[in-house]
């Protein structure tokens, strides 16, 4: 069971209280609080629904998102938002955005599908089992949603980026659409390569982006460049499944993700 917190005003919750700050996020925006056993943990929830959700009784396509904290609001972001409820709003987006927050200390756990020797971390099979076991049938039953695979796309960016490709390639039947920007396939290069080249049938339809300056050396783009040729080896390229972008100058920063999303979304359709 789910309880929603409009940004707008302060409640207080039995298991918790939250209290909103002067937000930047647009009264399309919610929050609510969910248990995630699979992390032995609950996390925090913000929703976008479209302008016209209310009046409406259509059905809409979903995106999940990471690091929620920095996607609607300026209070809460790290570095500057990536402003999408103003971008969905100004696109008159027929969309719905599930953003998960980050677990904080525990944000290098949830979204690495490997253990690293040096960072640790590993514990993404547990993130995505809440995603696809918890906290999307809860979102499915709530909410007026598109639940079939080509409706349902994920999206983040540096460990958001790798964890929404590994997504793709453990929950195939579920995940549709990938968002994958500035991947830090790095991390687990060696594990995530060879996962990518077991994958027999891809079907899967990704915008990729990054820029040219995100490090001291070229590694991003060399590794993206290299997984989208193994990706596209998988399937013909007629059938039109990726995009790449990469930004000439462009950092690994909530810029570089901000200015790039509404081109994403836009190309992967909803």
């Amino acid at each position: 069971m789910i309880r929603i917190l409009t940004l707008c005003s302060l409640f207080s919750l039995s298991f918790t209280n939250i209290i909103a700050q002067q937000s930047s996020a647009s009264q399309q925006v919610s929050t609510f609080i969910i248990e995630a056993p699979q992390l032995q943990t609950s996390k925090k929830i913000w929703m976008y629904l479209p302008e016209n959700y209310a009046k409406s009784k259509k059905k809409f396509s979903v995106i999940y998102m990471h690091d929620a904290q920095n996607l609607f609001d300026a209070t809460t972001s790290y570095s500057g938002e990536w402003n999408i409820d103003e971008k969905l709003d100004s696109l008159k987006a027929q969309v719905i955005v599930v953003g998960i927050e980050h677990g904080n200390e525990k944000r290098i756990d949830e979204l690495t599908p490997f253990k690293n020797e040096k960072y640790g971390g590993g514990q993404a099979n547990s993130y995505l089992e809440f995603i696809v076991n918890t906290l999307k049938p809860e979102i499915d039953k709530t909410y007026r949603t598109k639940t079939r695979k080509k409706n349902t796309i994920i999206m983040g960016s540096s460990l958001g980026g790798l964890t929404s490709f590994y997504a793709t390639l453990k929950y195939p039947e579920v995940f549709g659409k990938a968002g994958v920007f500035s991947p830090a396939f790095w991390i687990n290069r060696k594990e995530i390569f060879a996962l990518a080249e077991k994958n027999k049938r891809q079907k899967t339809k990704y915008y990729f982006l990054c820029g040219d300056k995100e490090g001291n050396d070229d590694s991003m783009v060399t590794d993206l460049n290299k997984m989208e040729h193994l990706i596209n080896s998988k399937r013909c390229s007629c059938l039109h499944l990726n995009e790449k972008k990469i930004v000439k100058d462009g950092q690994h920063n909530e810029k570089l993700w901000r200015d790039g999303f509404v081109k994403a979304v836009s190309w992967l359709g909803y």
